[in-house]
């Protein structure tokens, strides 16, 4: 189903004069479903509002020449995150970065997705999911029944299958992410839960069948991940971390040399 419930998301982004925000609010203006776009050039902030993914919000700054780091989205208790890496570690071939020209889709960081969840009322959630350096293919994106990942994805358990409006499927299948030959893909999509009831979960993107009713391997194919609470559009404020004394965009390059999308 296509998402038509609005929503607001907060990010931080770098801007030095009321022409960086012009140029921003006419990039994100052309996003389908955007609604309303605010730049705070003293705050460093952009507030945007509509039914666009989060993610494509970020490329669409990041088009710009600047870069993106999403603060909040929805209210209070309404969002959560999910940082899908993979167990399974090859030994056969020396790995490269994903996206580096004429090399293989294999990113050597156990990182390979984010997913971000918005509840958009009290029965709808959004959910952008992104991946990459993983093979080509059709993913499965499924809530496991079990956030245990003492074993990665095989400990997860089944597909959640708590009561709900699903018309006879398990309530944990997501849908399909298609995968190109870069090792990249995406879906935006919106499912009949609510946030509470999926924190503490895990959510895997596998390509396996499990038709055979056999738990989850951890293959190259398969990423998982703790879903977990995240900030709503006015809960984070953090500029430094407190641990390391890093600002966010300190922190935000670290991660993204490191192959965090």
């Amino acid at each position: 189903m296509a998402v038509t419930t609005p929503f607001q998301t907060l990010f931080a982004v770098p801007m030095t004069c009321d022409g960086c925000a012009q140029d921003i609010t006419k990039a994100l203006q052309k996003l389908p479903g955007i609604t309303k776009v605010e730049a705070n050039v003293k705050d460093q902030l952009v507030s945007v509002e509509g039914t666009a993914a989060p993610s494509a919000i970020v490329q669409a700054i990041q088009a710009t020449g600047r870069d993106a780091i999403l603060r909040g989205s929805g209210a209070s208790n309404s969002a959560a995150v999910s940082i899908l890496e993979t167990y399974y570690h090859r030994s056969d071939v020396e790995v490269t970065p994903a996206g580096t020209p004429g090399e293989s889709w294999v990113n050597p960081r156990l990182v390979r997705g984010l997913v971000r969840m918005v509840q958009v009322s009290a029965e709808e959630t959004v959910v952008d999911l992104t991946v990459r350096g993983v093979p080509p293919g059709t993913y499965r994106a499924t809530i496991r029944e079990y956030g245990n990942l003492t074993d990665g994805a095989s400990s997860a358990g089944p597909v959640w299958s708590a009561p709900g409006k699903e018309g006879g499927r398990p309530r944990g299948f997501l849908g399909t992410v298609e995968v190109g030959p870069n090792g990249y893909g995406s879906a935006f999509l919106n499912r009949p839960f609510q946030v509470w009831e999926v924190i503490g979960h895990a959510l895997a993107v596998s390509r396996q069948d499990e038709s055979d009713g056999a738990p989850l391997r951890n293959d190259e194919d398969t990423v998982v991940g703790v879903i977990a609470r995240s900030a709503g559009v006015w809960d984070n404020d953090k500029t430094v971390c407190s641990c390391t004394g890093k600002t966010l965009w300190e922190e935000r390059k670290d991660e993204v040399s490191k192959g965090m999308l």
